[in-house]
């Protein structure tokens, strides 16, 4: 499956209203993030290496290529980056097809942006593989528009992966509002100029001007993310 990213459109900013939600996915929508690490101490346990606990903030919600990067210096381990990607993106694989849970309130909030015919998309630093594995359990009517990791130039915590969706959608960024679940897609949505709510899935994050921190989704409805433009 190609990109999903349609023609770039224009939408004209009104005062403080929502034009799109745009949503992160391991730890946000799916209860991945612990899938990830279960697969990378897997991978490295066959290597011969066993990962430290408090590599796991490390590692958590940025692209793969940090994330593998980091730990074949941390670990010494004799592999490419380009063969530990492929065995991490088939370990995850073959994880996702055994269950795919979703993280509370995930599809009812999604139902609603639907129902409600928010433009909506899929931002996610993991690869198009990947994404579109999940899509097709979430549902992909729910996203007009999805941006892998390995389809930007930069993705994050820099603010490309936003800011392509945002101009996808025809959105202006500062319209937008993000829900994300780790510090470095904080801080990617935060540099695109986005309204964000953060519900921590790993590591705490701290309130901040234009970011609203969360428990859980089941507190972020479509109420709420208008309410963030008017605050």
């Amino acid at each position: 499956m190609t990109s999903t990213v349609p023609a770039l459109g224009t939408r004209t900013a009104e005062g403080s209203a929502l034009q799109a939600v745009l949503l992160d996915m391991d730890g946000t929508l799916v209860d991945t993030e612990g899938f990830w690490w279960d697969v990378e101490r897997e991978v490295f346990a066959g290597l011969g290496h066993a990962l430290d606990d408090s590599w796991r903030h490390v590692v958590v919600g940025g692209p793969m290529t940090r994330s593998a990067g980091f730990l074949i210096e941390a670990t010494g381990a004799d592999i490419s980056l380009g063969e530990l990607t492929v065995l991490l993106n088939e370990g995850f694989e073959e994880r996702i097809g055994q269950a795919l849970p979703l993280m509370p309130g995930a599809a009812r909030l999604l139902a609603e942006l639907a129902a409600h015919e928010i433009p909506t998309a899929l931002v996610s630093a993991s690869h198009r593989r990947i994404i579109d594995r999940v899509m097709t359990s979430l549902g992909p009517q729910y996203f007009a528009l999805s941006v892998a990791g390995d389809e930007v130039p930069r993705t994050k915590p820099h603010p490309d992966p936003y800011l392509f969706a945002a101009s996808g959608l025809g959105a202006d960024p500062a319209r937008c509002a993000v829900v994300e679940d780790t510090a470095t897609g904080v801080a990617s949505a935060e540099a695109a100029g986005c309204h964000v709510v953060a519900v921590p899935s790993v590591a705490p994050i701290a309130p901040a001007v234009r970011r609203t921190v969360v428990t859980s989704l089941e507190e972020v409805d479509l109420t709420f993310l208008r309410g963030l433009l008017t605050n």
